[in-house]
């Protein structure tokens, strides 16, 4: 029987470079408080991907690396991964990496790896550098903008699959057109928009200032989808847009919040600890 599910794996914990103010994960580490610097052992690692690759139903199986920021994990942590899915894999098997990234801690060494071993990259990018650096920020309130760019363009130099993940904020959906367009001029074949809905941190009820309200939502949406069937299908596979065209094709949806039943993305932190979801 076919079980699919995909598991978002902390090497490096909720542990970040970055202090993006809408960051969900960050505040993860109060789980383990007496872990200042976590990652994950190499045992661990090893039960890990032998019990994922028992658990697959798929003869291509797919590993997903997230965080916090992995990368902080380390290049050699990611080489030992490697080299034990590879040790592990049974005979007419596939393995596929992918890696979320906030790309500011990519170089040439790095990328070479990543491409050397065919991992797909997530990049977050929220736009122009106007918008991105509106909540994307370094620990000390910096710009993360022209780090970002110089990862992107280094996954470009090294052929490495990319997908931007954009967040989409009550600043940037007003411009939808312009962070579109941005994203073209980058020449990315794949985005995913991610709608920033999160409560606020006072006693009241709601959501913070910074959620996107439901309308400048949709018609961020409406208009990028406009733009999109015109020019781009074929060219630009928009996440978003692909979960709709499923239903009109009777295909079961991918994407965890419209399947009839989560728990198909479930988490295993740095230390072994399993979580349904990561939220």
């Amino acid at each position: 029987m076919d079980r699919e599910f995909q598991i978002f794996v902390k090497p490096a914990g909720s542990t970040c470079n970055l202090r993006c103010s809408y960051c969900y994960y960050l505040g993860k580490r109060h789980l383990y408080p007496e872990t200042i610097s976590p990652r994950m052992t190499e045992e661990i690692l090893e039960k890990y991907i032998i019990s994922h690759i028992e658990a697959s139903t798929d003869k291509v199986i797919m590993f997903s690396w997230h965080g916090g920021e992995p990368t902080l994990a380390g290049i050699d942590f990611f080489k030992e991964a490697v080299r034990l899915q590879k040790k592990h894999l049974p005979a007419g098997y596939k393995i596929i990496n992918g890696i979320q990234t906030n790309g500011t801690l990519l170089d040439d060494t790095w990328c070479s790896f990543l491409s050397d071993e065919n991992f797909i990259a997530g990049i977050s990018i929220d736009g122009p550098q106007e918008f991105h650096d509106r909540y994307r920020l370094i620990a000390a309130g910096g710009s993360t903008f022209s780090q970002v760019m110089r990862g992107y363009e280094l996954l470009k130099k090294y052929s490495i699959t990319s997908e931007i993940l954009c967040v989409l904020n009550s600043h940037n959906t007003g411009h939808p057109l312009t962070v579109y367009d941005f994203f073209k001029r980058l020449g990315a074949e794949y985005i995913t928009f991610l709608p920033l809905v999160e409560q606020r941190t006072d006693a009241s009820s709601g959501v913070s200032a910074a959620s996107v309200d439901p309308i400048d939502y949709g018609n961020f949406l409406i208009k990028v989808f406009d733009e999109w069937t015109t020019k781009d299908i074929g060219k630009i596979s928009i996440q978003i847009f692909e979960e709709v065209a499923r239903t009109a094709f009777w295909q079961e949806h991918t994407l965890c919040i419209f399947k009839v039943r989560c728990g198909g993305v479930p988490v295993v932190e740095h230390n072994g600890d399993f979580y349904s979801c990561d939220h």
